[in-house]
């Protein structure tokens, strides 16, 4: 004999509501005015009878996949290596899930055909799409802008019509490079996060030079190298800045995945931080605070990035969007001990936060 399959009726009677609640509730419909001990009583229903929503008849009820898409524009092996974007999965996966539905990751290379994105639209695997790393370049996204599908980009493209989550990278690498200039450094060198075809690459860059010459000093092209994304390109990069005469006394990292890669090759060429060479991250990755000594960096909140383009997304989907189209959530300057001697003091007690 085969056991009877639960369904939203039988776990009505059980909580003694109506159908209509229960898929309210068990759905996360929001908007929807349910007092709190009344979900509280349709879900213990739920989990004593074994209910389980069943996914492919909501969505054909529906229309909808009940799939969100999280699009990376980047090659593979940058992702395991990348904690910002472990930090953005983790929210995502999580919020995603309690409203009952899926993500689905996909990776994209660089030089990805135009195509790509509008064959996850148009075949409505998908829902929306949240799209990290946006590049000048990618003319799939020109498609994808024409097809008016829910798209939120986490990160800026001038120009574009999408709705956007960022924060002002040009803004807060100024406000880092100035810290660094601030502490007496004259000869301060950057290492980029990323290649100059992603925006928040090119703006962090901006950041800096506007930092160094708005403080009477002399921006040189000799100080400015190219990150990729993994602490490899950091270490690398930092060890050719090692080879300019004379070396810079200070860089900016715009990752700290790139700073963490310089601080190994600093140490291999037997130098110390911050004594010969002060340092400076940006994300403010979890593990930023334990590293030897522990990263001076720019907080960037990836908790509230990954939520605001969720919900900004389910708003689209739900053919409600909001007034506001580019969002740009607050950074703050962390102080730790790898900038220098100067600020160790500060950071006996905690992190020392400049905003």
């Amino acid at each position: 004999m085969t056991s009877k399959r639960i369904t939203s009726k039988d776990v009505a009677i059980h909580a003694g509501v109506s159908r209509t609640t229960v898929s309210l509730v068990l759905n996360n419909v929001p908007g929807v005015q349910i007092p709190s001990k009344t979900r509280l009583r349709v879900r213990q229903a739920a989990k004593e009878l074994g209910y389980v929503p069943e996914a492919a008849a909501r969505a054909l009820a529906s229309r909808r996949s009940l799939i969100i898409g999280l699009v990376l524009t980047r090659n593979p092996h940058h992702i395991a290596s990348d904690a910002f974007l472990t930090q953005i999965l983790d929210v995502l996966t999580d919020k995603v899930r309690k409203h009952g539905m899926r993500l689905l990751l996909d990776i994209i290379e660089e030089t990805h055909h135009p195509e790509i994105y509008m064959e996850l639209a148009r075949a409505r695997r998908i829902d929306g799409i949240i799209l990290s790393g946006p590049t000048f370049s990618d003319q799939g996204l020109q498609l994808l802008e024409n097809e008016r599908f829910p798209t939120v980009l986490m990160g800026e493209l001038p120009g574009s019509s999408f709705y956007s989550i960022d924060i002002d990278n040009y803004a807060a690498a100024k406000m880092a490079v100035e810290h660094l200039i601030e502490l007496g450094h004259t000869q301060i060198g950057m290492i980029t996060n990323a290649p100059l075809a992603y925006t928040a690459s090119t703006e962090r860059l901006r950041g800096f030079r506007a930092a160094i010459e708005q403080a009477g000093l002399t921006y040189q092209e000799n100080l400015i190298r190219f990150g990729d994304f993994d602490p490899q390109s950091g270490y690398q990069q930092m060890n050719q800045l090692m080879d300019e005469s004379p070396i810079p006394s200070a860089v900016f990292a715009a990752s700290d995945v790139i700073a963490i890669g310089a601080m190994g090759a600093v140490r291999e060429r037997g130098l110390r931080i911050p004594t010969d060479i002060a340092l400076l991250g940006f994300d403010d990755i979890p593990f930023a605070r334990y590293v030897d000594p522990p990263l001076s960096t720019v907080n960037l909140p990836a908790t509230d990035l990954a939520s605001k383009a969720l919900e900004v997304l389910f708003q689209l989907i739900a053919h409600k969007p909001p007034k506001t189209k580019h969002i740009r959530l607050d950074t703050k300057l962390v102080v730790r001990h790898s900038c220098g001697a100067l600020v160790c003091a500060q950071t006996l007690k905690g992190d020392s936060i400049k905003s």
